[in-house]
């Protein structure tokens, strides 16, 4: 696939982290996935290839190139809500998240399968490893993508023609929301700035990468 432009201290009452250091460690974690997502989506040039140079003005081909890109993302955070529901180890409200969020990915995945047509990416293998059976390790891994999401698709959105402008636009606000919700799970504060600036395709590839969870091509 050829790369678009350059450009996670509670859980909810009823999960038991009962503990002071059980409790400090998960906020280390997820402090840990937020700073990750604070480099991420800091330094994205909006308009400009990986390689630095300006893209070409929006067309059908560049809209099927960023569409597969956030597809590769909706993928990966689809099965990984869905593995995470399907394992039955989260409790109260932080299951109540997996369970809406996972639902919400299949559609976002469902969407851009069907804009994309014979043009989809094949969906990857992944290795989620104890992301999303253990509860400290899930929160941190949510927070760390739903911060991708928001900054891939903010990174991408202007280099799209306006009727898909438009689609990604309620994609993103969706994800957006998203990463507030397991924020606040977290910890951590919900909306930390004023406006989320985007992130280049290498960064973004970057940040999945180093999650282990897909091999990024």
């Amino acid at each position: 696939m050829r790369q678009p432009c350059g450009g996670s201290d509670r859980l909810g009452s009823e999960v038991a982290f009962d503990s002071t250091h059980a409790a400090t460690s998960r906020r280390d974690i997820v402090r840990r996935a937020a700073a990750a997502g604070a480099v991420l989506v800091g330094g994205g040039a909006l308009a400009r290839s990986s390689a630095g140079r300006p893209l070409a003005a929006p067309s059908p081909a560049q809209d099927r190139t960023i569409l597969n890109f956030a597809l590769l993302l909706e993928y990966v955070q689809a099965a990984f809500y869905s593995r995470a529901v399907d394992g039955n180890r989260l409790r109260g409200e932080l299951r109540e998240f997996a369970e809406t969020v996972a639902g919400h990915e299949r559609d976002h995945v469902r969407f851009l399968r069907d804009a994309l047509g014979s043009h989809a990416r094949p969906e990857p293998a992944y290795h989620f490893g104890d992301a999303t059976r253990n509860e400290k390790k899930f929160v941190a891994a949510a927070v760390g993508l739903e911060n991708i999401g928001v900054a891939a698709y903010n990174g991408q959105v202007a280099n799209l023609t306006k009727k898909t402008m438009a689609a990604a636009a309620e994609i993103v606000s969706v994800e957006g929301r998203h990463a507030a919700w397991i924020s606040d799970l977290g910890g951590l504060d919900p909306a930390p700035r004023a406006a989320d600036p985007g992130a280049g395709a290498a960064k973004v590839l970057a940040a999945l990468h180093a999650t282990g969870f897909v091999k990024v091509k």
